[in-house]
């Protein structure tokens, strides 16, 4: 790990079992998108009699966002579906980069780097499919999940032991900040006001 920075516990304890390449990567990351189905959600869709697609989000997902964002880490979702649901969660979630019905998502990503002067080595991307296939490939750190193929997961720098849907984008999250010093100050005896009040998760 850098020398540079004195980790919290907590922050060692994650970072452990990172190989340093990887550590890296994470700590390089300004900006960091996921993919929605099969990420953030544990991919399955359910249709109402009405036709309407509902999906379920994970609470520990989406305070993981949060954390990024309070942490100057800029988030962005880059989806090849489009619906008012994920418009709905990212206004929750205060995410204003919402990309939705993208087949090409490292077209996005391209633009991205370009809107927030940031280097591709500087973005993370967070995929499970196909469609991930090309922003994983294009981005300085790609992560993935248990369950997608394994031609995706050997693409990626870091796939999670934690099912999608159920926490697998959060301790991404985690992983992100413990590399970068800044998860510890939330183990401090006065915690961040977000803690304090309770935001949306």
């Amino acid at each position: 790990m850098n020398s540079d920075l004195s980790y919290h516990p907590v922050e060692s304890l994650l970072l452990a079992p990172i190989p340093a390449d990887v550590r890296d990567r994470l700590r390089a990351v300004r900006l960091m998108a996921f993919d929605v189905d099969g990420v953030l959600t544990d991919g399955r869709l359910f249709y109402n009699e009405d036709g309407e697609c509902l999906k379920a989000f994970h609470a520990l997902d989406g305070y993981g966002l949060r954390l990024l964002q309070e942490c100057g880490i800029t988030v962005a979702l880059i989806t090849g579906r489009a619906g008012p649901i994920v418009s709905r969660r990212a206004s929750e979630l205060g995410i204003d980069e919402v990309h939705q019905g993208i087949r090409d998502k490292s077209i996005v990503l391209q633009s991205l780097a370009q809107k927030y002067d940031l280097d591709m080595k500087q973005i993370g991307y967070m995929g499970d499919d196909i469609i991930d296939l090309t922003a994983m490939k294009r981005v300085g750190f790609a992560a993935s999940v248990p369950r997608a193929p394994q031609y995706i997961r050997q693409i990626a720098h870091w796939v999670s032991d934690i099912e999608a849907g159920f926490g697998a984008a959060r301790k991404c999250c985690d992983l992100i900040l413990a590399s970068q010093g800044r998860l510890g100050s939330y183990f401090t005896p006065t915690p961040p006001v977000s803690l304090i009040t309770g935001s949306p998760q």
